[in-house]
């Protein structure tokens, strides 16, 4: 089901709750005593970045008019698994394939900044 980018209530509403139950999450993570091991950091920094990239994923598909509910929750799933699979697998074979995950939603979040902010101005 296409969403159209003006007038959609349940687009506006299913982004605008990821957005404020993120920062509430960051708030929460930030002020709580709970610390993540060591070993888990590698998966927990790429898991954010797999998140982060399918909100602004979402966030631009709502602005340009194409928005599509199960495209953005099975993009988070399986970028969230994809991404943890794929340092698992380097963790097991000793490289840091993590990285790989890194850049490539690195540039997918700059280039998903890039047009929302276009978009604003």
């Amino acid at each position: 089901m296409r969403l159209p980018a003006s007038g959609s209530r349940e687009a506006f509403w299913l982004v605008g709750a990821v957005l404020v139950f993120g920062i509430l999450g960051i708030v929460l993570g930030l002020n709580s005593p709970v610390q993540i091991p060591p070993g888990y950091s590698r998966y927990t920094a790429v898991m954010i970045l797999a998140a982060l990239d399918s909100v602004l994923g979402a966030v631009k598909a709502w602005l340009n008019g194409n928005f599509e509910n199960k495209v953005f929750i099975s993009g988070l799933l399986v970028n969230s698994i994809v991404a943890g699979g794929l340092t698992y697998l380097g963790d097991k074979l000793g490289v840091e394939l993590y990285f790989a995950a890194i850049v490539a939603f690195g540039v997918r979040i700059f280039d998903n900044l890039a047009v929302i902010r276009r978009h604003l101005l």
